[in-house]
């Protein structure tokens, strides 16, 4: 009888016990007889429930005060076991397509040493809201790391490597409240070669546009750090600063619409001053793509328009 494959799966969590047990069970039920989990809970919370929701689905738990995903990924990571280790977060869900390519790519590929898939976003129902993404996979290492500092952010929960990048370019920066993921799959890319499964890996849980303004700021602040760091060394990639330019836009991008559309969102609700801050971030990240947007037909225009209308009509019937 063959011996089942045994992949070590690391989950970070805190205080998120009944969103966890659908983790859990998401990693469950894509075992068989040729597939085994050694699932490693790292928890950083302080609820009892959490304890037992990993033991419910015989996952090892382990503790660490350190705050942040970093350390709870940390400490569970030094404990895998396994030759292949895999990642899920605590709110999100594997679908059963995960896994078997990743395994399958990397038995046929003794080059490769991370394997990512493709990603669905949903809203936090779990109803799908956008993807699968990436939709196409650059050839070639340069290709693939301006493709990933070019706005490219893959997500953790369809990423597999081989257990033995953990002695070639460690454990994930714990200093980084953001973008830690990001940085430690951007130094295994750097080092040694990436695999594509073009299948839906992951349900995403994506957060509602306007509830996580404050972290949105400070993990843009992450992105630019962990951009300059892992752009300096490998400079030849871009063939122009002109093109380099671009890739530093396209990650800030994503903060920048961000911080459109909470605006315009906030605006509509008649939250007049987090619609200026959202306003007033996006021009931070980007101004001149903020004043282009403020005179053509977009959502910051909108949103500024809105929050204007609303202090006009607040002043006439005062």
């Amino acid at each position: 009888m063959t011996e089942a494959t045994r992949v070590s799966v690391v989950v970070p969590t805190r205080d998120r016990p009944e969103l966890l047990r659908e983790a859990l069970q998401s990693i469950r039920a894509l075992e068989n007889d040729g597939l085994r989990f050694e699932i490693i809970v790292g928890d950083n919370g302080t609820l009892p429930a959490t304890r037992k929701a990993a033991e419910e689905f015989g996952a090892i738990y382990l503790q660490t005060s350190t705050p942040g995903a970093a350390a709870a990924r940390n400490v569970a990571m030094a404990a895998a076991t396994a030759d292949y280790i895999a990642f899920l977060d605590d709110d999100d869900v594997w679908t059963s397509n995960h896994i078997h390519g990743h395994l399958a790519l990397l038995n046929a590929n003794p080059d490769l040493d991370m394997v990512l898939g493709q990603i669905i976003n949903t809203d936090p129902q779990r109803h799908p809201i956008y993807g699968p993404w990436p939709e196409q996979w650059p050839d070639g290492r340069s290709d693939l790391l301006r493709f990933m500092m070019s706005g490219y952010f893959p997500q953790i929960g369809a990423t597999m490597v081989r257990a033995r990048v953990r002695e070639t370019v460690g454990f994930f920066n714990e200093e980084f409240i953001g973008g830690q993921d990001w940085d430690w799959q951007l130094r295994i890319a750097r080092k040694h070669g990436v695999g594509f499964v073009r299948q839906p890996c992951v349900m995403f849980a994506q957060r509602e546009t306007g509830s996580y303004d404050a972290l949105q700021l400070r993990r843009a602040k992450f992105t630019r750090r962990i951009f300059w760091k892992n752009a300096r060394p490998e400079w030849r990639i871009w063939a122009s600063p002109i093109a380099f330019a671009r890739s530093y836009f396209g990650v800030t991008a994503h903060y920048f619409f961000y911080f459109a559309e909470t605006a315009l969102d906030h605006a509509n609700k008649g939250e007049r001053l987090a619609a200026i801050c959202a306003i007033w971030h996006a021009f931070l990240l980007f101004p001149s793509r903020a004043l282009r947007k403020l005179l053509s037909d977009s959502a910051l225009r909108d949103a500024l328009a809105v929050t204007l209308g609303r202090a006009k009509a607040g002043r006439s019937s005062s």
